[in-house]
Order: C-alpha cells, then sequence, then structure tokens
C-alpha cells in the first residue's frame, strides 16, 4: 500500500461498490453500456416461478406479487423523466381498466428519487394500478433496472410469463403487443 492510500475498510468498500453502481448507471443511461456490462437477472425463464417482489405504493400499502396469484401481474418499471414511460402508462392503464373484471393487476414501480416525490403522484394519480418508488435500481430477482420502460407479466399460478429483458428498444408495451402476450394469459382458465 502507498503512503497516500487508506487502508480497504467496510465502510470504503461500500463506498466504491456505491460509486461504482453509480457509475455503471450512469454509463449505462449515457448509451455507453457496452463498457460496463449491465447486471440483470440470469435465472429469469418464461415458464418458471416469478421471482417475488413487494410493491410499497404511495399510500404506504405494500403489495405482494406472491398474493397475487389466480391475478395476471404486469410489473412495469419507470420513471417521471422517461419519454417512452409517459407513451406506455396511459396505454397500461387503459388496458388495466378495459380487462379489470378478467383479473389483471399492473404494478408500477417508479426508479425516480424521493426528491421527485411530486412528480411521481402526479403522475400517479392519473393512472388505473397502484405505483411506488422502488428506492433501488435493483429489483430483487428482476436484477439491476438498466433501461426503461421494462416490464415482466406473471401468469396466474405465478409464472413468468413475458420477459422484458428480452424485449426490443422502448417502449416495450404497444397495444398490439398486450393483445398478443397479456391478452392470452387474461383468458386462460381462471
Amino acid at each position: 500500500m502507498h503512503s497516500d492510500e487508506r487502508p480497504l475498510t467496510p465502510r470504503t468498500s461500500l463506498v466504491r461498490r456505491h460509486w461504482l453502481r453509480t457509475a455503471g448507471g450512469l454509463i449505462a443511461g449515457a448509451g455507453l453500456s457496452g463498457w460496463l456490462p449491465p447486471a440483470r437477472a440470469n435465472s429469469l425463464t418464461v415458464g418458471q416461478p416469478a421471482p417475488p417482489l413487494i410493491l410499497r405504493t404511495l399510500e404506504g400499502r405494500e403489495i405482494a406479487t406472491q398474493a397475487l396469484r389466480g391475478q395476471v401481474v404486469i410489473l412495469t418499471f419507470w420513471a417521471t423523466w422517461c419519454d417512452p414511460c409517459h407513451e406506455e402508462l396511459p396505454l397500461l392503464s387503459a388496458y388495466a381498466e378495459r380487462h379489470a373484471r378478467d383479473g389483471i393487476q399492473i404494478l408500477g414501480f417508479s426508479l425516480d428519487a424521493p426528491e421527485n416525490l411530486p412528480m411521481v403522484r402526479k403522475i400517479a394519480a392519473s393512472l388505473s394500478f397502484p405505483v411506488g418508488l422502488l428506492g433501488s435500481a435493483y429489483a430483487g430477482g428482476y436484477g439491476r433496472i438498466w433501461r426503461i420502460p421494462v416490464n415482466f407479466a406473471i401468469d396466474r399460478a405465478g409464472r413468468l410469463a413475458h420477459n422484458g429483458w428480452d424485449d426490443p428498444a422502448p417502449p416495450a408495451w404497444t397495444a398490439e403487443r398486450l393483445e398478443k402476450f397479456v391478452t392470452p394469459l387474461l383468458q386462460a382458465s381462471r
């Protein structure tokens, strides 16, 4: 160790890991993701059990995906500063309203920082599904959310039915894609 280097302590190690994660997110957000590969869940397999996730809504409720068995669930990850998200969110909201009696639940995870909460609330007020702040770029078994919008669909049995990481560039959902991927899930036996 050089005389000007500090020893690596748990705190400095934590700071370095945070900086690397933040730098990785900035690099990916700047379109330079080839320099630092994005971390994502390698174990996501369509047809296998979907990883559990809990949405902590803006109103303080907790909605666990595991408690939604018997419904079709869409997890949507978005942010107020994401232009494609502004196109996709109203589409998802209208779809959820149209199919409410068919057993669909959409959960909206905002990647915004807490200081953007007023804008998140404003957007959430126009949506027909619950919204909450993700709180971190990591979404459990879904990996690090490195691009948005990104969506995942879970069938009535709790299996991953659509892996958003396999989608083309945003916006991930269109009316046609919802009809192709989600509507058949809703029509499956309840």
